[in-house]
C-alpha cells in the first residue's frame, strides 16, 4: 500500500509530523502555532514594495537593503519547504491606554516592560528546531525579528490570525498581543489555511492613532508613528509630533490596545516574560535624570534598553514638555548642560513650554549663543 499509494503516505506523515511540532511548542511555551507553505505569501512582496517606494520606512534603511529576501522565505533558504510560526502572547493585565492620564509618568509599552522577546522567544525556537531535527528528521533554522522575514503576512498564511488594518497581527484568541517567531524547515508538513481577514467595518484602530500614521487601511507611514519616532528614529523628533506623543518614553500601544478583539486574550502568565518595569511607571523627573549607567540598570533585560540612554531622554523630555507640570521644569533645566544634542535641544523645547515666557527668555539669552550644537540653537530659536 506504501508504494502505491505514495502521495497518502507522505499526506499523513505531514500531518502527523505538524500535530506532534504542535504539540511540543505548547510545552515550551507557545500560544499559538501554525504552518505555512515555505513560499511568498499572496500580496506580501507587492505591498513591501509600496511601502519602501513611498519612503514610509523612514530610517529604517535595512528593510529596503534586503527587501528581495523579506518578500519569499526560499530567497533566504532555498532548500525550506515548510514554515512553522509561533506566536507568544503578551497581553497585559490592565489597559496600557490608562498610564495616558498620568502625565508625570512615563508611558512604556507594554511589550517593552517585559523580558526582551526576543532572547525569550529565540531560546524556545531553538529548542523546538533541536527536537525538530531529532525527531522528524531534516534541518531546521530560526527566526525571531531579527532577520529578513515577514513574520505577519507568513502567521497570516500560517492560520494564526490576520494582519488587521493597524498592519499588525490580530489573532482571535490573543488579540492584537502576540510575539512572533519562525522555524524554518527542510520537512514537508500539512499546511494550515490561510486565516480571513475579520476586521469587518471596524476602524478603531486608525482612529486611536495620534499622529494619523495610517493613510489608508492595511498601510503605515512609519515616520509618523510613535512607536518609530520613539524607538527606531535617530534624529531630534519633528515639532509637529511632539505634543500628540504625550508622555510616551518608549513606544505605543494605542493602536493595539482599542483592538475589540482584545477582549478574547488573556493576561499573560508567561513566567519567562514576567514585567520587569512596572505597570505604573517611573516618574518623569527620575527618569530625566538618569546617566548612561543608571539606564542601563533600569532597564536591563528589556527591549526598552535598545535605544540608548540619549534617545530615552530625548522622549522623556519631551514628556516632561508635554505634563504642563511648572515642578518638572527643574528637571529639564538640569539637562541643559547634557553631553548628548539631542537631551539638550528636548530641554529647551520642553521649558519653553513649562515656564514663564520671561524667564525662558533670560534662559535662551544666556544659553543660544554659547551652544556649540546648530540643531539646538535653531531649537532655541524656534522655541
Amino acid at each position: 500500500m506504501g508504494e502505491s499509494d505514495p502521495e497518502g503516505c507522505r499526506g499523513k506523515r505531514a500531518r502527523m509530523s505538524a500535530a506532534a511540532i504542535r504539540a511540543r511548542a505548547a510545552e515550551l511555551g507557545f500560544d499559538a502555532v501554525g504552518v505555512a507553505r515555505a513560499e511568498a505569501p499572496p500580496g506580501a512582496g507587492e505591498g513591501l514594495a509600496a511601502f519602501l517606494a513611498a519612503g514610509h520606512h523612514g530610517g529604517m534603511g535595512w528593510m529596503a537593503e534586503k527587501a528581495d529576501r523579506r518578500a519569499d522565505p526560499r530567497a533566504l533558504w532555498p532548500e525550506a519547504r515548510s514554515v512553522v510560526m509561533l506566536g507568544a502572547s503578551y497581553a497585559p493585565d490592565a489597559d496600557p491606554m490608562e498610564m495616558l492620564a498620568r502625565r508625570d509618568r512615563g508611558a512604556i509599552s507594554a511589550y517593552a516592560r517585559r523580558r526582551d522577546y526576543h532572547d525569550v522567544v529565540k531560546g524556545r525556537l531553538k529548542t523546538l528546531a533541536g527536537w525538530m531535527a531529532a525527531r522528524l528528521g531534516g534541518e531546521a533554522k530560526v527566526f525571531v525579528d531579527t532577520a529578513p522575514v515577514m513574520e505577519k503576512p507568513l502567521a497570516a498564511a500560517a492560520g494564526i490570525g490576520w494582519q488587521g488594518k493597524h498592519t499588525n497581527l490580530v489573532s482571535g484568541a490573543h488579540g492584537s498581543w502576540l510575539f512572533l517567531g519562525a522555524v524554518f524547515t527542510t520537512l514537508e508538513l500539512e499546511p494550515d489555511a490561510p486565516h480571513e481577514d475579520r476586521c469587518g467595518s471596524c476602524t478603531r484602530c486608525l482612529d486611536a492613532c495620534p499622529t494619523q500614521a495610517f493613510p489608508a487601511p492595511y498601510r503605515l507611514d512609519a515616520r509618523r508613528c510613535i512607536a518609530y519616532l520613539t524607538i527606531e528614529h535617530r534624529g531630534h523628533i519633528a515639532r509637529e509630533f511632539r505634543a500628540a506623543i504625550g508622555n510616551r518614553v518608549f513606544g505605543c500601544d494605542d493602536c493595539l490596545a482599542v483592538c475589540p478583539w482584545n477582549k478574547f486574550a488573556r493576561a499573560s502568565r508567561d513566567a519567562a516574560l514576567a514585567a520587569r518595569v512596572e505597570l505604573d511607571g517611573p516618574g518623569l523627573a527620575a527618569l530625566a535624570a538618569l546617566d548612561d549607567a543608571g539606564f542601563r540598570r533600569l532597564f536591563a533585560g528589556t527591549p526598552a534598553k535598545r535605544t540608548g540612554r540619549d534617545r530615552f531622554l530625548r522622549n522623556v523630555l519631551v514628556a516632561i514638555g508635554n505634563s504642563g507640570d511648572a515642578a518638572l521644569a527643574g528637571a529639564a533645566r538640569a539637562r541643559l548642560d547634557d553631553a548628548s544634542p539631542l537631551v539638550r535641544a528636548m530641554a529647551a523645547w520642553a521649558l519653553s513650554r513649562l515656564v514663564p515666557r520671561a524667564e525662558f527668555e533670560r534662559l535662551r539669552a544666556e544659553r543660544e549663543p554659547a551652544e556649540p550644537d546648530a540643531d539646538v540653537r535653531a531649537e532655541w530659536h524656534a522655541a
